[in-house]
């Protein structure tokens, strides 16, 4: 089966990119060094192609009602214009994905979803639709998406003019927002989101050409490519959870550290009945190693050996120089003394258990 290609793939081969087979795409996984990519977007500015993400749209009399009887998270009482993330959830609690919900009007929203989980969430969705007065549109062929990520973003944005220096000011452009914008007659969606933990931008276009005009603008501008591999280390710095690692089919999101995205006081919502009354069966840790590597499906054990979790997601940091990962304990067995290795093949390494995310990232 062929895989499918983004509208910037002819660029990526350009300049030379590490492909690989990604949710069905061929995307780049790295053009540099993963060291100076991620560097770049901890420094100064990023930009990714994530267009193997996928876009629908909701539309009509109860599209924001229904997005909010989708999700834990609040979207009824978002303001227009803003972006909530959140768990999709069965009616069992348990997590079909996560995504990011934007609210372009009072009867209109744009809901982006993994790559991997396209044709799943979306025969999800169709499905709980029918009661509700809307039109639903899985337009996930017809978008680009590009990721513009980095301290510098907002001054890159300007400079290829895609908004102005009085649009962007954060008291009136803040973290998890969204604009509505028209370049050469296409409107684009511009979101002040992103994967990093930086301050950042998300460029939704329906134009191919226009996605490859912001690309090419961006680069000659100062924004360093950036793949896949790096926008990995750069989430797990901060501690963003991936689906398919942290989050996954067997979990709620009460498992995962998401009990922040439940809004139980919400009048209805899929997977409220369970939630209310659910104990979480798992905790998710942050650990850090000295020496070593974590890696998923690595042991995690108590200091009397046993094995209690193991590594959902695990990288080398650029930003620290040492191994850090997250992982899913049981939550009967969480040590006390929060002591806890980690098995590497025939080692056993003691890791350092961390509260806080490894490294803070800068978003406003």
């Amino acid at each position: 089966m062929s895989l499918e290609k983004t509208a910037l793939h002819e660029i990526h081969i350009s300049l030379q990119a590490k492909m690989a087979e990604f949710a069905g795409f061929e995307m780049p996984i790295q053009y540099s060094s993963v060291k100076k990519e991620v560097m770049a977007v901890r420094q100064d500015v990023g930009i990714f192609d994530v267009s193997h993400m996928g876009e629908f749209f909701v539309e009509g009399p109860d599209a924001i009602k229904f997005v909010d009887f989708l999700i834990t998270n609040d979207f009824l009482n978002a303001e227009n214009l803003k972006a909530v993330y959140s768990p999709l959830c069965r009616e069992d609690g348990t997590i079909i994905d996560d995504l990011i919900a934007y609210k372009l009007s009072p009867e209109k929203a744009l809901i982006c979803v993994n790559a991997a989980n396209i044709e799943k969430d979306w025969n999800w969705i169709f499905q709980q639709a029918k009661p509700f007065n809307l039109e639903l549109s899985n337009q996930s062929k017809s978008y680009s998406l590009l990721a513009i990520q980095g301290p510098n973003s907002a001054e890159l944005l300007q400079k290829v003019g895609l908004i102005s220096k009085e649009e962007l000011n954060p008291d009136f452009f803040p973290y998890y927002s969204i604009k509505q914008i028209t370049k050469n007659n296409s409107s684009l969606i511009l979101a002040r989101t992103g994967y990093t933990g930086e301050d950042g931008f998300e460029v939704f276009s329906p134009s191919p050409e226009i996605t490859q005009s912001i690309w090419k603008e961006s680069t000659l501008n100062g924004a360093m490519p950036c793949g896949l591999a790096a926008r990995d280390v750069l989430r797990l710095e901060v501690c963003y959870p991936l689906y398919g690692h942290e989050l996954s089919d067997e979990v709620t999101p009460l498992d995962s550290a998401l009990k922040w995205t439940v809004k139980l006081d919400k009048n209805n919502f899929l997977g409220k009945s369970v939630l209310s009354s659910y104990k979480p069966k798992y905790r998710l840790i942050k650990l850090s190693l000295d020496k070593g590597i974590p890696r998923e499906g690595y042991p995690i054990l108590n200091d009397k050996n046993e094995n209690i979790g193991k590594v959902t997601s695990g990288t080398l940091s650029v930003m620290l120089n040492k191994g850090v990962s997250l992982g899913l304990v049981e939550k009967d067995k969480f040590p006390e003394d929060k002591k806890f290795f980690i098995q590497i093949r025939k080692n056993v390494l003691e890791a350092n258990y961390q509260a806080k995310p490894f490294y803070k990232g800068g978003h406003k």
